[in-house]
């Protein structure tokens, strides 16, 4: 009697142990699951900045806003809006005309018009425009579930410039719980694959790109050089010839 007693003690002992074994792996796999979903939202503090950068995607909502709030505290003298047209008019026109509406002067807006239609071929096209702005150091605006990618990208491929994330709400991504919602779960694994591919493939054939173009550019300043110091000795020996010749004659 007492070992049937201890024996149920000890089964009930091991399934209470094996109950929160159980229980501490599901809770350690949800805490993996959320770090997983809040890493894709970047968000800093702002701080005092050349200009603050909209990408492009909306031109009515929450980064427009977020955007316009940073100029309006004074955390950078303008707003730069990217992005593509839409029905014939660059995004950022579309936006500054939403943001005047809500009293926001237009003073503080400004637009850099692209066809770009990725984060990376964007960062590309805002690459040179930066570097024009002489910009160091940009508050980067953006959608929460997007703004992760969005800096790795752009500090990636615009080298020099400082990206300070400060997303803008999303009502469509969930960063804790993102598997319960459909919306959620597409934009995570969407998100997720996309830095993976920015990361592993675009910036090196990005790199390889830029190596074979400077390459080709360093190889065709060379035969220009080489062709035109042959064409000037050609040209020398030319008249060389043609004054000995008519030395003869005279």
């Amino acid at each position: 009697m007492l070992k049937g007693t201890a024996s149920h003690r000890w089964a009930g002992f091991f399934t209470v142990c094996i109950f929160l074994l159980v229980v501490a792996a599901a809770i350690r796999w949800q805490a993996t699951l959320t770090f997983l979903g809040t890493f894709l939202v970047d968000s800093q503090p702002p701080r005092q900045a050349d200009l603050v950068l909209v990408l492009g995607g909306d031109f009515w909502g929450p980064r427009v806003l977020t955007g316009a709030e940073l100029a309006r505290l004074r955390y950078a003298p303008f707003v730069l809006f990217s992005g593509p047209p839409y029905r014939g008019r660059p995004e950022g026109e579309l936006a500054i005309d939403s943001l005047v509406r809500k009293g926001y002067p237009k003073e503080i807006f400004q637009v850099f018009a692209t066809d770009a239609a990725s984060t990376i071929a964007e960062a590309k096209a805002l690459r040179g425009e930066l570097a024009r702005r002489h910009a160091r150091r940009v508050l980067l605006v953006t959608s929460s579930y997007h703004s992760r990618r969005a800096t790795i990208v752009l500090t990636l491929f615009c080298p020099g410039v400082q990206f300070i994330s400060i997303p803008a709400p999303d009502s469509h991504y969930h960063a804790s719980g993102w598997w319960n919602d459909e919306s959620s779960r597409r934009l995570f694994f969407s998100e997720w694959s996309k830095i993976l591919g920015s990361v592993l493939l675009g910036l090196p054939v990005y790199a390889v790109t830029r190596l074979i173009g400077h390459a080709m550019a360093v190889v065709a300043t060379g035969l220009r050089l080489a062709t035109g110091n042959a064409g000037s000795g050609t040209t020398r020996r030319f008249a060389s010839d043609r004054e000995s010749l008519t030395r003869k004659r005279e």
